[in-house]
């Protein structure tokens, strides 16, 4: 099998949807040997923030000398991504060999996996194969039937912030959002929340106390900030001093201190996990398209913000890093997403908005989210994703003027080469 026929395999139609259930992960892992029941894992979920703790953990573990596997969605850039080992994204010829071993066992199913869960089953068999000592596994959308929920307990699992996304699947409110995400708590687990929402608090405090799991929330009172700027954070959390986080925003600093917190539950389960291994992954720590600066003359930045909460935290850094600055921005999202209540925040702090249709089919058109930018008051007019109208754009700005790019992680990959 070659990559081409690979990726047509992977994507192929009859895999389209998402389905509740792990009963189709189950049957398919059962069919390729449980290649998951050899595999250790710290278990990721949350509404944002699960890719920049994946990638911390992934380095912070990998430098202490483990081979580290790591299961992320969706890529940024190319597919072999979602699938890494110490921070390398699977080869061409490794996932060829791998969806090879799989597609008999999938294509024998009655009940066919929809492509999330093939794709989960690949990254078990590839890190099995490869001997992974550990592996840091983000959950797709949901939690209790995310196909990810297959796996026995975790060492620890991590719940990043919880917020309104995917609410037709998951729940109306933070509380059933949270209740869902809790599904993935098993007994024996050590459990860590880093979200602001107080409303999902009780929840996760009462399931871990149904299932006799010790809940650690970071205790921002001992946290204190010190220079901040676009290249990231220094820090003191608690007896540690001279911590710095590489990952621009004050999000990325709670992130921190709640990988810190998993890192302090894996030592105590006898996990080698040295002070330098720590603070070098915390500070070497890169994760794309998360308020990261794409060119620096004129300032462009893109955030992937593409949820209300992921907006709410956008709005807060470019209050803190441009106070009192109007920005110019470039913004699309999805139809399905909640982005009159995004435009509601990030408007009053646009001086003028263009918009562009990402590629995927769920994307919102361009010419209806600039019409809502124009209702709000804010010069707005629609563009297409081609080299001249982007560039169209910088070459417009005055110097002084800093481009936001945010929404849809849809339109990153092509934003990056258009900027080339």
């Amino acid at each position: 099998m070659k990559i081409d026929d690979c990726m047509a395999y992977i994507h192929k139609t009859v895999w389209l949807g998402s389905k509740p259930g792990l009963s189709r992960t189950e049957e398919l892992l059962r069919r390729m040997g449980n290649p998951e029941k050899k595999l250790k894992f710290i278990h990721v979920v949350g509404t944002n923030g699960k890719g920049s703790s994946c990638a911390m953990l992934s380095l912070i573990l990998s430098r202490s000398g483990y081979r580290v596997g790591t299961f992320v969605s969706p890529y940024i850039v190319h597919f072999n991504e979602r699938i890494q080992i110490n921070g390398m994204p699977i080869s061409d010829a490794d996932l060829c060999d791998v969806v090879e071993f799989v597609k008999p066992h999938a294509d024998a199913m009655e009940d066919s996996p929809t492509e999330f869960e093939l794709i989960t089953a690949v990254g078990f068999e590839y890190f099995t194969r490869k001997g992974c000592d550990i592996v840091v596994l983000e959950a797709g959308m949901g939690g209790a039937l995310d196909s990810t929920n297959v796996i026995e307990t975790p060492l620890v699992s991590l719940f990043t912030a919880i917020g309104l996304d995917h609410k037709d699947q998951l729940g109306a409110t933070v509380e059933e959002i949270a209740r869902t995400k809790a599904g993935i708590l098993k007994k024996g687990t050590r459990a860590v929340f880093n979200g602001d929402e107080a409303a999902a608090l009780p929840v996760l405090e009462e399931a871990c106390q149904n299932l006799d799991i010790p809940l650690t929330v970071p205790d921002r009172s001992a946290l204190q900030i010190g220079k901040s700027d676009l290249t990231g954070s220094t820090f003191d959390y608690k007896d540690r001093v001279g911590l710095r986080v590489g990952l621009s925003g004050m999000h990325q600093v709670q992130n921190a201190i709640a990988v810190i917190e998993v890192v302090e539950a894996l030592r105590a389960q006898g996990w080698t996990v040295s002070e330098e291994a720590l603070r070098y992954g915390l500070e070497n720590v890169r994760w794309p398209a998360r308020f990261e600066v794409l060119r620096s003359k004129p300032l462009v930045i893109f955030d992937g913000a593409h949820n209300l909460n992921g907006v709410g935290r956008l709005r807060e850094n470019v209050e803190r890093y441009f106070p009192g600055k109007k920005l110019v921005m470039l913004m699309g999202v999805m139809g399905d997403k909640d982005y009159n209540p995004m435009l509601d925040l990030m408007m009053p702090l646009c001086a003028r908005l263009y918009t562009v249709k990402p590629n995927n089919p769920r994307a919102l058109p361009a010419e209806q989210l600039a019409a809502l930018g124009e209702a709000r008051g804010v010069p707005s007019k629609a563009i297409s994703l081609t080299q001249a109208d982007v560039q169209g754009v910088i070459g417009k700005m005055a110097a002084e003027e800093v481009l936001l790019m945010m929404g849809s992680l849809y339109m990153y990959g092509d934003l990056v080469k258009l900027l080339d």
